[in-house]
């Protein structure tokens, strides 16, 4: 059941009516919230339900059992672990192991059969399959750490776990922020109804306006309809970054939107990242929920900086690689991570060694610098082949002006305008105290949301699944 389909506005409607009534039962709250998000996910295919119900008693009981018998905690800690990586593993990467063993047995002439061998049940994604594991394992971690105290009450961990407007797409939300608002009553004013509101049409703007309408573009140059060269693809690439951003951060406001209203906080997940100055600020501003999971629990473990220059970039290059696995058991999100990693890894020797030399602002430099890199890097993501990530870097370094290609895609170009203008705003308006306080007025801010809601009624692309169910 995506966001933006029909039977999501009648299960989102039933829910909000009932959800009212319970405000003075919350054992009856979490309950209706639990099974709500279990038939929200159940939607996509029941039968992984078992998934997140098997994943969230593992950890309830790991975590209750670490905080009382220290002495065990270790041991008890890698069997949750185990039991999340072990559910990664089988359901999302088997596939693709079986395939690379395949490969390398094929390459030393003595072929072997793996993938065949594989269930065909395992052989189907799980929907947020990522995401839900990825949000168990963080709070049996945290336990194990210190950091928190252990629920005994299962309706606020399954609360937790599956709320079902962040459990397919994240943002990933850690125990430590969430389960202590689970602990009182949540009262919604009219202001954050408002907020939540607000949220939900940006959200919906983002994805069906903005996003879906840029991808037609896309698709049709990664699916080679079109011969373009030079400024072609540098021109897709732009799309596609506003795409991809779009869609993600219009699923994470619409969740973020839909937890307001029921009186719960959810962190932002994505902070401009297109006007960031460096790709370590990129990093700081694109998907926060998972950028930071992977800090707090792969790269500072490991060493994080403090264990000399060479350790902090080999730290950095074992937590982007896992990054890239992260988003798909496929070759070119691997090579995603890892051309990142040596992106970061560049920058930062430049920094060291340049910084001191050049005292003047190089601002604009240093943007331009950083949304070259994002670009090219995104052909690794977008592109379904080591042969197609060579055709289209080596299309965007083809000397070629020719914009032939924008008569045919005037729509699409349209909505990269108005992208841009939309992005532009937010930057004028956080450096000008006027044209803030003048987009804040209800009277501005009323037509603005009228606005919305009409281009999402009548300039909607067509209809596109969330890019970041496929996680």
């Amino acid at each position: 059941m995506s966001f933006n389909s029909f039977p999501f506005i009648v299960f989102i409607s039933i829910f909000f009516i009932a959800w009212p009534f319970l405000k003075k039962r919350q054992n009856q709250r979490f309950t209706l919230l639990i099974i709500s998000s279990f038939v929200f996910y159940g939607w996509w295919d029941w039968r992984f339900l078992f998934l997140i119900v098997f994943s969230g008693l593992v950890d309830f009981v790991s975590a209750i059992l670490i905080n009382r018998y220290r002495n065990k905690a270790r041991i008890l800690l890698a069997l949750s672990v185990l039991v999340n990586v072990g559910i990664l593993g089988v359901f999302k990467y088997s596939s693709f192991f079986a395939e690379q063993i395949e490969n390398i047995f094929q390459f030393i002439s003595y072929p072997v059969t793996l993938k065949d061998k594989i269930p065909e049940f395992a052989l189907i994604l799980p929907v947020g399959i990522s995401f839900y594991t990825f949000q168990s394992m963080s709070y049996t971690i945290d336990v194990y750490r210190g950091k928190l105290k252990p629920t005994k009450n299962i309706l606020h961990f399954f609360s937790y776990l599956a709320m079902f407007p962040q459990l397919v797409a994240g943002p990933i939300v850690r125990a430590k922020d969430f389960l202590t608002q689970l602990k009182v009553d949540r009262k919604v004013s009219a202001i954050e109804f408002w907020n939540g509101i607000k949220l939900i049409i940006i959200g919906y703007f983002q994805k069906t306006v903005l996003a879906d309408n840029l991808g037609v573009l896309v698709d049709n140059a990664f699916a080679g309809m079109d011969n373009g060269v030079g400024i072609y693809w540098w021109v897709v690439m732009s799309c596609f970054a506003f795409q991809i951003y779009f869609d993600f951060n219009g699923y994470s406001q619409i969740a973020r939107g839909l937890a307001k209203l029921m009186g719960y906080h959810f962190k932002m997940n994505f902070n401009h990242p297109y006007i960031a100055l460096s790709l370590k600020d990129f990093w700081t501003r694109w998907h926060i929920s998972l950028s930071t999971w992977f800090r707090d629990y792969v790269y500072i473990p490991l060493g994080g900086s403090k264990k000399g220059e060479f350790r902090s970039h080999a730290n950095m290059w074992v937590t982007m690689t896992l990054s890239g696995l992260w988003h798909g058991a496929q070759i070119n999100f691997i090579l995603w991570g890892m051309y990142h990693a040596v992106a970061l890894s560049i920058e930062r020797i430049a920094n060291k060694y340049l910084s001191p030399i050049f005292k003047f602002n190089l601002s604009i430099l240093k943007w331009s610098l950083t949304l070259l890199a994002v670009l090219v890097g995104w052909v690794f993501f977008r592109a379904s082949s080591i042969d197609q990530i060579t055709f289209v870097i080596n299309g965007m370094f083809t000397p070629n002006m020719d914009l032939d290609f924008l008569d045919k895609y005037k729509d699409p170009m349209l909505f990269f305008v108005i992208a841009v203008f939309v992005e532009s705003l937010f930057m004028f308006s956080k450096n000008s105290r006027i044209l803030n306080s003048l987009l804040k007025t209800p009277v501005v801010e009323t037509l603005t949301y009228a606005i919305l809601i009409c281009a999402i009624l009548f300039l909607r692309g067509p209809e596109k699944e969330f890019i970041y169910f496929q996680f």
